[in-house]
């Protein structure tokens, strides 16, 4: 009976998400309430959600001073001198171009925002590929890749839905797939790489199309009064302390980013309206994303006090062969980047992965591994492509670039540079055989 009223509960839960009936947030809130009311409950519903809500607020609270500390550092102009020593060292060579392209959308994804990526890095980069001739695709190509592939980092969306999903510590989910990402990271560039050399050919070959001159790119222009140029090496420092202390797990993850938020607001703008300006400008983009985080709290505190995961994993375990349970962290992180097309990060990490998970638990296989399988594609190497999410459309919108081109273009690369962290994965030992 429990299962059947949890496979309920999820399924009218992804319906309504997938349908657009419900937000996110309100189906995370109201659907398990509702199901598990009708389930006989009662008074101890709210008991679960609180327990759930409890267990998911360090993860909020990460969430929401990465946002603030994040925004501060890009609005006093952090990356702005990284962006034109980029561009200055690429010059008109093309692959130098695709390559730095390919830097820039990962050193700027270092605040786990799709958006912001994308509107940095895009105008930056795109009156280059025109002055010279270079095809669009590739750009939206190497800039979808590099911030999918930084998009697991731990204060990303990605990670942090499946830590909290899992309850399970960020820290812990993420530390071992350090060196997969990396090996990741590296994949993207070479195939960057490889895309400039091939441009290089393309143009070459078409010498009738001759470049016409113009001044080179540089940063998107912003207000002037935030940028703080003479404070770039203390925030880079800062950065490199705070991300240190962060992967040491020396300190708890909300902690790090209160404490860099703080220092980073106070340093660059010590005037406390100044603090107020910046706290109110990235204020929207922290309370969503807390908002659906302290839903998913609620919704996966019933699912799991009231035993339904529990008993929906048990139903599924008794349905799969023997021997197949060891080899589910590596089916999943295969299938998990075109999985991000047809799931929602909520409705997959919140709705799909506790199921997937409780299954692989009762066949003797870490819920972390299942969580460390999915970031490794499912909106993070696959977010810049899925019809899903915003961001795809902020990325095919200033690339100009028609959105079935940019996924047929992207779609290989995306899949194998998932494909190459799965096998460094089980290579490993992260995920076993």
């Amino acid at each position: 009976m429990l299962a059947l009223v949890g496979l309920a509960i999820i399924l009218v839960l992804l319906s309504l998400i997938l349908a657009k009936k419900l937000s996110a947030l309100s189906a995370l809130i109201l659907v398990p309430m509702a199901g598990c009311l009708l389930a006989g409950f009662g008074l101890q519903t709210a008991t679960f959600a609180v327990d759930g809500i409890r267990n998911i607020a360090p993860v909020a609270a990460m969430f929401v001073f990465a946002i603030l500390f994040f925004g501060v550092l890009t609005d006093a102009g952090m990356f702005d001198p990284i962006i034109r020593f980029i561009l200055k060292r690429a010059g008109d060579n093309p692959t130098r171009i695709v390559v730095g392209a390919a830097v820039l959308s990962m050193i700027v994804h270092l605040d786990g925002s799709g958006a912001v990526t994308f509107l940095i890095t895009l105008p930056a980069i795109l009156p280059v590929f025109d002055r010279l001739g270079m095809d669009r695709r590739v750009a939206a190509c190497v800039v979808a890749l590099g911030a999918g592939t930084m998009n697991i980092v731990p204060w990303g969306g990605p990670t942090l839905r499946a830590a909290s999903a899992l309850n399970v510590e960020v820290v812990a989910l993420y530390g071992p797939v350090i060196i997969p990402q990396l090996c990741g990271l590296a994949f993207v560039l070479a195939v960057a790489f490889w895309l400039g050399t091939r441009e290089t050919r393309r143009l070459r070959a078409a010498s009738s199309k001759e470049a016409t001159g113009g001044p080179a790119a540089g940063p998107p222009q912003a207000d002037g009064r935030l940028r703080r140029p003479g404070l770039f090496w203390f925030n880079i420092l800062l950065t490199v302390a705070a991300l240190a202390t962060l992967v040491s797990g020396a300190v708890a993850p909300a902690l790090v980013f209160m404490v860099a938020a703080v220092l980073a607001l106070m340093v660059n703008y010590p005037s406390l309206d100044d603090q107020r300006e910046r706290i109110d400008a990235h204020a929207k983009a922290a309370l969503l994303m807390a908002s659906i985080l302290l839903a998913a709290g609620s919704f996966t505190g019933i699912m799991t006090g009231s035993g339904m995961i529990g008993a929906m994993a048990q139903q599924a375990a008794s349905r799969i062969p023997a021997g197949v349970g060891t080899h589910m962290p590596a089916v999943l992180a295969v299938l998990s980047m075109p999985l991000s097309l047809l799931f929602d990060p909520d409705s997959f990490y919140f709705g799909f992965l506790p199921v997937v998970s409780e299954v692989g638990r009762s066949l003797g296989v870490p819920p972390i591994s299942m969580g460390q399988a999915a970031i490794l594609g499912q909106m993070t190497t696959g977010f810049p492509l899925s019809p899903l999410t915003a961001s795809t459309f902020l990325l095919v919108g200033l690339s100009k670039v028609d959105l079935a081109d940019h996924q047929r273009f992207t779609f290989v690369y995306a899949f194998s540079t998932s494909i190459v962290m799965a096998v460094v994965c089980i290579v490993t030992g992260v995920f076993p055989l």
